[in-house]
């Protein structure tokens, strides 16, 4: 048996959210003697408009003994319970996306069975009151969790919504601190090996250079490494996601109370996201360029602030799909350089988290075995597929009359994946969950529901049950949510106290 050959060098190659993550991540394989360099320019600009995340987030700061607080403060963060979706199963018509669990399992089954039996019956009312996330949500209302499972606050379950500038910026702090070292420059070549394809350095202006071993291509829709060197293949999934594009353009606070939830507005052409943070709001419209011309779209935008524009807009092109090979020799793609979806379930932060996750557990030696990198390729198909399959869901599964782009995400053919968990929910409401899914039962309970994807029947063993019992169960577990929720501050109160930003102006409402 050959001795190791661990690795000894790193490159991560552009920074941004998706490089300082790695980096910030694998600063901890530099007190074993792994050098960890990072390669970015300044002249180059990131696309930072990933402000909003999901839970798992906590998890990554954790890992790295960030303090809560003072990352919120530093970020201008808010907390997120949620997403608010506006005309989205039709026009008038609203859902939340909250986090956490609808209510509690009864004698081995799922609350939402029960749930469904009486809401039948007229002995309900909508899930979302059974949510105590969706509940706080719609009280602008926040506290911080507690872990003792006898406490209806274990129940509140969060993320967050920052300035992803700021919170590069504040993992580089973290990642220097810790002996990564950055390099500024722009790479106008990539060097391969002859005698095996792999990425040998890089080359910066001013005839530098820059070796490693293993190299991670965070160098967003470009991919200079994985796509421009290695000319790595691209599936599209353009036919199922059909939106292209987005202008995004940060507004003024409107002095209003900050929401503790990111907003989903659907337009003719797409939809409009909006997501306060503690010193301004973050807004775009992700837009099919085949129903609305870039001018229109703008506009669009433009005249659905709430608060005034602090700059231009910026328009993005994108074609959501992935790289057929994430991991491609000795090159490892994060972030926008690996694929992409859209914002519109604020993944594209985690997948950095969980490609970086799923490096650090399959990190190769200098001989790059093909089985940590099949591995690696299929977890991160897996998972991108699943959250493809989550987002096609809220399109296809649409009433609006409006546009054209409604109409064919509406009566297209969706991923086979994806038709057998609508199928299985409509008949009885049930579900099977694959391969460690990201988003959990609730999460597809939520937008299934929300999207009138209402079951015919339910599990027959909540017949079992006493349905007197039951229906006093579920008014009992309303009456707490909501009243645990009215004794929360409101969450621009619990900003201001716990994690202010130094100069963002919060704006406090009485209760």
């Amino acid at each position: 048996m050959s001795a190791p050959k661990p690795i000894r060098s790193i490159v991560i190659v552009g920074g941004g959210t998706a490089g300082w993550m790695a980096a910030a991540a694998l600063s901890r394989l530099v007190r074993t003697g792994v050098s960890v360099t990072l390669v970015e320019s300044d002249a180059i600009a990131t696309i930072g408009v990933g402000e909003a995340t999901i839970p798992p987030i906590r998890n990554f700061n954790g890992l790295l003994g960030i303090d809560e607080n003072d990352f919120l403060s530093k970020t201008q963060g808010t907390i997120k319970l949620g997403i608010d979706f506006i005309d989205w199963t039709r026009e008038g018509h609203r859902y939340t996306h909250p986090f956490g669990e609808f209510g509690f399992d009864i004698e081995g089954v799922k609350f939402h069975h029960y749930w469904r039996k009486l809401y039948a019956e007229g002995k309900a009312s909508w899930i979302e009151d059974y949510n105590l996330c969706a509940t706080a949500q719609k009280l602008g209302r926040y506290t911080t969790p507690v872990a003792d499972p006898a406490s209806v606050l274990s129940r509140l379950t969060y993320a967050y919504q920052f300035d992803a500038s700021l919170y590069a910026a504040y993992l580089r702090a973290y990642a220097e601190a810790r002996g990564v070292v950055r390099t500024e420059g722009k790479v106008v070549d990539v060097l391969l090996r002859s005698e095996d394809g792999h990425v040998d350095a890089i080359a910066l202006e001013g005839d530098r250079r820059i070796t490693g071993e293993l190299f991670i291509d965070c160098t967003g829709f470009r991919g200079l490494l994985i796509k421009g060197a290695l000319k790595t293949g691209f599936e599209s999934w353009k036919h199922w996601l059909q939106c292209d594009r987005a202008w995004a353009v940060p507004s003024a606070n409107p002095g209003r109370e900050i929401t503790p939830y990111t907003r989903s507005t659907a337009r003719r052409a797409g939809w409009q996201w909006r997501i306060p943070l503690q010193h301004r709001v973050g807004n775009g419209y992700v837009y099919c360029s085949d129903d609305i011309s870039d001018d229109e779209a703008a506009a669009t935008l433009m005249a659905n602030l709430d608060g005034e524009p602090l700059r231009d807009p910026m328009l993005i092109r994108f074609e959501a799909g992935r790289r057929k090979l994430a991991w491609n020799r000795n090159v490892v793609a994060l972030g926008l350089a690996s694929g992409f979806v859209e914002p519109l379930e604020s993944t594209s932060i985690h997948m950095i988290q969980t490609g970086v996750s799923k490096l650090m557990a399959l990190l190769p030696d200098r001989d790059f075995s093909p089985v940590e990198r099949d591995e690696y390729n299929r977890q991160t198909q897996i998972q991108m597929e699943q959250v493809r399959d989550f987002v096609i869901l809220h399109y296809h599964a649409n009433e609006r009359t409006d546009g054209d782009l409604w109409r064919r995400v509406r009566e297209m053919d969706i991923p086979e994946t994806l038709q057998r968990k609508i199928d299985l929910f409509r008949n009885r409401g049930r579900f099977f969950r694959y391969d460690d899914e990201l988003f959990a039962d609730s999460s597809w309970i939520a937008v299934l529901l929300g999207q009138n994807v209402m079951p015919a029947g339910w599990d027959s063993l909540a017949d079992a049950v006493d349905p007197a019992l039951v229906r006093q169960r579920l008014d009992r577990i309303r009456e707490v949510f909501r009243r645990a929720a009215e004794a929360m501050p409101r969450h621009e109160d619990w900003l201001a106290r716990n994690c202010p930003a130094p100069t963002a102006s919060v704006t406090r409402k009485t209760a």
